[in-house]
């Protein structure tokens, strides 16, 4: 599985090819998935280009991207989008056009109950846990925790020498995760550990993601133009990494 994580909470400073608007995003996402992507992650935004948990906001950009695509779509619901726990909650519980599913940070305030909320009306839950955070902890706690989609297995080591090392020590913890079959986990890092980690979750065998919102930059360093052009390189690069492991 390669999921394309569309725009993450970047904005117009970050380039021209970070989609914005529903329109922007529905096209984004169509291109990916032809390039070989099969999960669609984003962020919806305000006209001012804000991440938003808003009902409207998040149906608009749920009924754009499923009239061009057929692969799961699914939505953020980081701290970020709103701070303030109970306020955040509300607005999940107002969802007019629900999600396939939703990610919802493990360290966050709120957690479990934004995700007993999201699990209540029928939407996957994926787990997003940290490195560097207590959130793996806090999940493995979780009367939650065999119930989720998947886990998103996110590392914030900014240094691609040592990435690597600390996605292994965070795998290695999410595996006493109680669940019947072990965890299904995407692993992805993010800006220079991008690249890094997605080859070793290819040679691991797991899920990965990658699009704008994790690296405006190609394996050779240069400039991504759209996500397009990141799902393409992923799959090669997952390819190669999967013949190597298997030498």
């Amino acid at each position: 599985m390669v999921q394309v994580c569309l725009n993450g909470s970047r904005g117009a400073a970050d380039g021209a090819a970070v989609p914005l608007t529903p329109e922007a995003m529905a096209r984004e996402a169509a291109r990916a998935v032809t390039a070989g992507a099969t999960d669609v992650h984003v962020h919806p935004k305000t006209p001012c280009g804000r991440d938003t948990l808003s009902p409207r906001v998040v149906a608009v950009t749920l009924e754009a991207i499923r009239a061009r695509v057929t692969v799961p779509v699914g939505v953020t619901t980081g701290a970020w989008s709103e701070p303030d726990p109970a306020a955040r909650l509300a607005q999940v519980r107002d969802w007019t056009v629900l999600p396939d599913h939703a990610s919802v940070n493990w360290h966050e305030p709120g957690a479990g109950e934004l995700a007993a909320a999201l699990l209540e009306r029928g939407v996957g839950v994926e787990a997003g846990i940290w490195s560097g955070t207590d959130g793996a902890a806090r999940f493995l706690r979780s009367p939650l925790a065999p119930r989720v989609l998947r886990v998103l297995a996110e590392i914030t080591d900014p240094d691609p020498g040592t990435a690597p090392r600390t996605a292994r020590a965070l795998l290695s913890a999410l595996a006493a995760r109680p669940a019947p079959d072990g965890p299904r986990i995407l692993l992805h890092g993010e800006n220079a550990t991008t690249w890094p980690v997605l080859r070793l979750a290819a040679r691991l065998g797991l899920a990965t993601r990658i699009g704008l919102e994790d690296t405006l930059t190609l394996p050779n360093g240069q400039p991504a133009t759209s996500n397009e052009e990141l799902v393409r390189a992923a799959v090669r690069e997952y390819a190669g990494a999967r013949r190597g492991a298997g030498r």
